[in-house]
């Protein structure tokens, strides 16, 4: 009669019950993104309603929370009407510059060596031929972009499910932590686990709001940079990019090669536009930044480019965005778990008789 070793059985039934966990996770990832989103939207409200629970009378955070998504919608109805209506007349003005654009560049000039002309009339028509191309396959894939539509509409309905996630992870957030503590029974793990949890709120904390003011940092200045330059769609690019700054890494880059040529085509000094994003760039990214995100995400440059290029593959746009914050949740997880065996064995390279 075969016999079972006991312990191949324990290691092999783990392995399996990983393996489902995650299967499960994979086949719940959207459901999972939306909680995730909901989770850093309520870090992102999260000052406004401890200031507002400060001062308004009540032993609940029901009237905080209320004033607070107020106040939220308020200021978003209002910015987006002022800023939006113009991004999206000078994305209008840019749709119908662009032929004019092309005609432009499509003329000899006298100040460029002929070789560079001929390579210039060999770009246009790759892009020429790009765009027809493309035009004929969308002609031809129009029944199914028409689904792919349907489809992200249906998606529309998370942006109203996600404040109302938030508002719950906002109202029984100090219920959740000590029920997720009560699952391990008193002692080290126990310890371990609270200050795991102590150091996640302060990443996600720190995380959410210096994206915040990163964006609104960088269409501020590049807003008032290009009103000075007198760059085509100031307002347009300077929106683009506050927005890309949500991607790591990547975006800005767009951002930048977006900005460039958008000016270089529009017969702006581009030496003038490379070297005012070249300091705005060191600005940010050396001491704004640093600053803002805290000694909690300090991740080195070669794993940031790894977690977005390893999240793009995975989940896409959402991996992307999420690639940071889960390297450095896992770099907290590292950190405590070293210090806890360090502290159980402070000389573990020692002999002892």
């Amino acid at each position: 009669m075969l016999g079972i070793d006991r312990t191949a059985a324990k290691y092999t039934f783990t392995a399996a019950v990983v393996l489902l966990l995650l299967c499960l996770v994979y086949a719940m990832r959207v459901t999972l993104f939306i909680f995730i989103l909901a989770l850093l939207f309520a870090y992102l409200l999260s000052p406004l309603v401890n200031l507002l629970d400060r001062f308004l009378p009540g032993r609940t955070r029901t009237a905080a929370l209320a004033l607070a998504y107020i106040i939220f919608v308020a200021v978003t109805v209002l910015v987006g009407f002022e800023i939006g209506s113009r991004v999206v007349q000078q994305a209008t003005q840019l749709v119908n510059y662009l032929p004019g654009m092309i005609a432009g560049l499509e003329k000899p000039s006298h100040n460029l060596p002929t070789n560079i002309d001929v390579m210039k009339e060999e770009v246009l028509d790759k892009v020429r031929q790009a765009v027809s191309t493309g035009a004929g396959e969308l002609i031809a894939s129009l029944p199914q972009a028409g689904m792919k539509a349907l489809t992200a509409v249906s998606y529309l309905v998370y942006v109203a499910v996600i404040p109302i996630l938030a508002f719950f992870f906002l109202k029984d957030a100090r219920t959740m932590r000590e029920h997720a503590l009560d699952l391990v029974p008193g002692g080290p793990r126990r310890e371990l686990l609270d200050d795991v949890m102590a150091d996640v709120h302060l990443l996600l904390a720190h995380y959410m709001r210096a994206l915040v003011v990163l964006s609104l940092a960088t269409f501020t200045a590049y807003s008032i940079a290009f009103s000075i330059l007198r760059v085509p769609f100031g307002v347009l690019l300077a929106a683009l990019a506050g927005m890309l700054e949500f991607i790591p890494m990547i975006g800005p880059l767009v951002a930048v090669l977006t900005i460039v040529l958008v000016a270089g085509v529009s017969g702006i000094n581009v030496l003038v536009i490379l070297i005012f994003l070249a300091a705005y760039r060191l600005f940010q990214d050396y001491i704004l930044s640093p600053h803002l995100m805290g000694r909690g995400v300090e991740v080195h440059p070669l794993l940031v480019l790894f977690g977005v290029f390893a999240g793009a593959e995975i989940a896409g746009v959402a991996g992307t965005f999420l690639s940071v914050p889960v390297l450095a949740l896992v770099r907290i997880l590292y950190l405590r778990i070293r210090k806890v065996r360090l502290a159980a064995n402070p000389h573990p390279g020692r002999v002892t008789l």
